[in-house]
């Protein structure tokens, strides 16, 4: 990783072009396979969009230049608002203000400024004619430096160098850009072998999804841009700036730099609008123009397009804005999110890089059910709550409590069975997850359509009598599962019996419960040991009524439902379910005929 970061930083000076010109690539890729498709060669494509490309930069550039130049010549204009502004921001002479504000400067002034010091006579000369008289005073001798001429060629390498730097620069870019516009096929076939030719799918995934959302990143960043740079020029001109055009396209481009230009953008007409008018209330204006916009895009437009777009989260991109601006300055700056985007790809693709992808993508780390077993395990019942909220948003019941608690009450089961969860955090995780379904015994759905899954079953009320009894197979996520089914069994019109943990013999239980002839029996199971305590209730149910339709319901099983059946053997249960929509189903068929077989049926009588 050091490795990594020092090659970058000791290479700036080709990597900054070639990722300049990556990205040029990026962006002028469409217009060369228009100009193909319209017949085109692709030499003649490449060398049309670059010297259109150069022409348009060149074009906007001069017209901006020539602007600020025509805003440097009325600055002395504005001479006169300028003084009188700074004179009447000066701290006054007198009052308590001024006094104390010479008071500071007096202490400041004692405790920075020099110790006395004595004065240094100029050395004496001796009277040659009279030795014996007192020395006289030497005059000091001037010293003047006196440098070297320098050479035409040392005066023009001074003064050529701040221009023909950049332009070497820009130079090594477009020849970059050419080069990668001509042979992208070639330069993708030779990545691709580099990688393998074992890792050609995961390569492609790759490839597509890096240009996808540098494409959909830039297009964004153009759009928010040049919307931002459009109002901001309208704001200005309302409020009568002049060159309000003008500052709105500078913000425009200026905010391409993160950060930095955006800042930029706003000293330039704030400055202008103080040197031009003579009270505070329109500086002041163009100041709230520039937050408001910026806080609206800066905080809700840029966080949503860009999180949508780029998959990179907004605390990722400020800590890459930092690392590449250290690490480039500020070309790492401009291409701190391309290349951001560019690493977080490769860390989803690449599995040993794959920690680049978790820290700054915008994916959830943890699902909601870790989430909710983590709070609890924390002891965190606010939290937990909270991200039960956010989930339940519109969503039926049912769906929480398959998707997410029953999931999580399996990883405190794993972690109980290992020994891994103490007494109190195993209480407190039980005892909140009670609570919540207590809560929620009168949830409906807000959503009509969703609405419709917590509405009665009809054949529940054609059935009255019918009685469905949950039962926990063992200890008390088994219960609790129980409770869960019990609760979505109510809302669809059925009436349920809910036990908690059998104390005593199961035998005296079902003899208090007398099942009738159309009661139903469902046995709640949480792995990761379900089957045997399922297995054996069952047993004992079926010894004692035999006729009994039961229901076993392992929670989250993924396996083969048919080959789960064989090993209750010879006391097979009417149904297996897995999920508590499953449940709801099961119970639903052996208590009547769906809706849709009655009247069917119901027609048949008829005819």
């Amino acid at each position: 990783m050091f490795g990594t970061i020092a090659a970058l930083y000791f290479a700036r000076e080709i990597l900054i072009p070639f990722a300049f010109a990556l990205i040029l690539t990026f962006v002028l890729t469409p217009v060369v396979a228009f100009l193909q498709r319209l017949r085109a060669g692709r030499v003649l494509s490449v060398l049309t969009t670059i010297l259109l490309s150069i022409a348009v930069l060149g074009g906007i550039g001069w017209i901006i230049a020539t602007q600020f130049v025509d805003v440097a010549n009325e600055l002395p204009l504005y001479r006169q608002n300028i003084h009188a502004k700074i004179a009447a921001i000066h701290i006054p002479a007198t009052g308590q203000l001024g006094k104390a504000a010479q008071s500071v400067q007096e202490v400041v002034r004692d405790l920075t400024g020099p110790g006395p010091e004595s004065p240094v006579l100029p050395p004496r000369a001796q009277n040659r004619k009279q030795p014996n008289a007192p020395l006289a005073p030497m005059s000091p001798v001037p010293v003047r430096m006196v440098q070297a001429p320098t050479s035409g060629w040392v005066q023009l390498r001074d003064l050529g160098t701040p221009i023909l730097a950049p332009l070497g620069r820009m130079g090594m870019v477009v020849i970059f850009t050419v080069f990668m516009l001509l042979k992208r096929e070639d330069l993708r076939n030779r990545l691709l072998r580099l990688a393998g030719l074992g890792q050609l799918n995961m390569m492609t995934q790759a490839l597509d999804d890096t240009s996808g959302r540098v494409s959909r990143y830039l297009l964004m960043q153009f759009l928010v841009n040049a919307g931002f740079g459009t109002l901001f020029g309208f704001g200005l001109y309302l409020i009568g700036v002049p060159y309000a055009a003008l500052w709105g396209a500078v913000a425009g481009i200026l905010r391409i730099v993160p950060y930095v230009g955006t800042l930029a953008a706003a000293t330039l007409p704030i400055t202008l609008s103080l040197a031009e008018f003579d009270g505070w209330l329109r500086p002041l204006l163009v100041f709230l123009v520039f937050a408001v916009l910026e806080l609206i895009v800066g905080n809700f437009v840029e966080p949503w397009l860009y999180g949508a777009h780029v998959g990179i989260s907004s605390l990722a991109l400020l800590v890459a804005a930092v690392f590449w601006a250290v690490l480039w300055g500020p070309a790492g700056l401009i291409l701190s999110t391309p290349l951001t985007v560019c690493v977080v790809v490769l860390g989803r693709y690449v599995p040993q890089l794959s920690f680049l992808h978790i820290l700054l993508g915008d994916e959830p780390v943890l699902a909601a059910e870790a989430q909710i077993y983590q709070r609890l395990l924390a002891m965190d019942q606010l939290e937990a709550h909270t991200v039960v909220e956010q989930f339940l948003k519109g969503r039926p019941l049912v769906e929480l409590y398959d998707t997410v608690l029953i999931p999580a009450l399996t990883m405190a089961e794993q972690d109980r069975h290992k020994g891994a969860i103490d007494a109190v955090r195993e209480e407190f995780l039980f005892l909140s997850i009670n609570e919540m379904i207590a809560e929620f015994s009168e949830y409906q759905v807000a959503d009509s359509a969703s609405g419709q899954d917590s509405a009665p079953i009809p054949d529940a009320a054609e059935h009255p009598n019918a009685r469905i009894v949950c039962l926990p197979a063992h200890d008390r996520a088994d219960e609790v599962t129980a409770a869960m089914l019990s609760q979505i069994l109510e809302q669809k019109g059925f009436a349920t019996l809910s036990f908690p943990v059998v104390a005593s013999s199961l035998n005296e239980v079902l003899a208090m419960i007398e099942a009738g002839r159309g009661d139903v029996v469902c046995i709640s199971a949480l792995p990761p040991y379900a089957f045997a305590p399922a297995r054996a209730m069952c047993k004992q149910i079926r010894e004692r009524f035999p006729k009994l339709k039961v229901v076993v319901c392992v929670w989250g099983f993924s396996g083969d439902t048919q080959k789960a059946m064989t090993r209750f053997e010879r006391t097979q249960p009417d149904r297996l379910s897995t999920s508590l929509a499953q449940a709801v189903e099961h119970v639903q068929e052996l208590v009547g005929p769906k809706p849709e077989a009655a009247a069917v049926a119901a027609s048949l009588v008829e005819a």
